[in-house]
């Protein structure tokens, strides 16, 4: 299963653009991925956390991943997030976009309900039996507050089509205590912005980047260097780009990583609510950790982009 996709390198987690009005605007949307894909990144997450999954309808989750498909002319995988309150459910859309072309789903532990272990694993099997697409599991406790264990995930490594581990505890310590029980069985994705570097340094073989929609070369050469061990090369661009990446921690990262959207050109930093714009204060420190950032972009080095 997994040999259908290159699960290596940079992913954004695309944002989802609207309208005024709060309707999906699909020419942007479009827009925003063809410039990700131009710029280099490896693939892309469609529907995820930061493209507002569940604030859209299950219509709009396939129009935004037919849009995604079209972007990517094939140039690089395309992975769509399954983010449900019900195992059910998630299949439904799971099976929904598998027949629309997607290369992979990205699923999250059923959302709302506080779930024991065993059925957080549950979950997730029960979602990889629904299809032939390969199968990222996704931890998130900070936000989805039911935590993929490393004894949960290695629970799941009978699951065939489960290939794919994306880690946004910030622990990368799991990394290393997953691959001590089962190896390689399940390629690593790092998923929290902040500890890239050191998610690679201990194995992560790709990077599920919030702050990449908005830097996405920075974030490539970021990966490619420390993947190769150019460590000393990578620092001072990960220490430019720290202050930056520290917003995919918070709990509103997808309007902060919006408004860094639209202060570099790339997008719209409108969200739907529930999620509103940011004011006062906290859009003042984005706003200033931006500026400071544009300001002072650092020279790349040549990582064959």
């Amino acid at each position: 299963m997994s040999k259908s996709v290159n699960w290596s390198g940079v992913f954004p987690a695309v944002t989802t653009q609207f309208n005024s009005d709060f309707s999906v605007n699909l020419e942007e949307t479009h827009k925003v991925i063809s410039n990700l894909v131009r710029d280099g990144v490896s693939g892309l997450v469609v529907c995820g956390s930061v493209g507002e999954n569940t604030s859209l309808t299950i219509e709009e989750k396939m129009a935004v991943t037919e849009v995604a498909k079209d972007a990517s002319g094939g140039r690089v995988p395309v992975i769509c997030g399954i983010a449900e309150f019900t195992s059910a459910g998630a299949c439904k859309v799971a099976q929904a976009v598998e027949r629309v072309g997607v290369d992979g789903i990205m699923v999250m532990p059923a959302l709302v309900y506080s779930s024991k272990p065993h059925e957080t694993a549950e979950h997730f099997r029960t979602v990889a039996k629904s299809t032939d697409l390969p199968v990222m599991v996704y931890n998130n406790p900070p936000i989805y507050k039911n935590d993929v264990t490393p004894d949960i995930l290695i629970s799941l490594a009978d699951c065939e089509n489960v290939v794919c581990f994306k880690d946004s505890s910030g622990d990368t310590r799991r990394f290393i205590d997953v691959r001590n029980e089962v190896g390689d069985r399940f390629i690593l994705f790092a998923g929290l912005d902040d500890v890239v570097l050191e998610s690679i340094a201990v194995g992560a073989q790709g990077w599920i980047s919030g702050m990449s929609n908005v830097f996405p070369q920075e974030g490539e050469t970021i990966f490619r260097l420390a993947k190769a061990g150019r460590f000393a090369e990578a620092m001072p661009i990960y220490e430019w780009l720290m202050p930056i990446l520290h917003l995919d921690a918070r709990p509103d990262l997808v309007q902060c990583i919006k408004l860094c959207e639209e202060i570099a050109g790339r997008g719209s930093a409108l969200t739907r609510p529930p999620r509103l714009a940011l004011q006062g204060e906290d859009r003042r420190h984005v706003e200033a950790i931006m500026a400071k950032a544009m300001a002072n972009r650092p020279h790349l080095p040549d990582v064959g982009l």
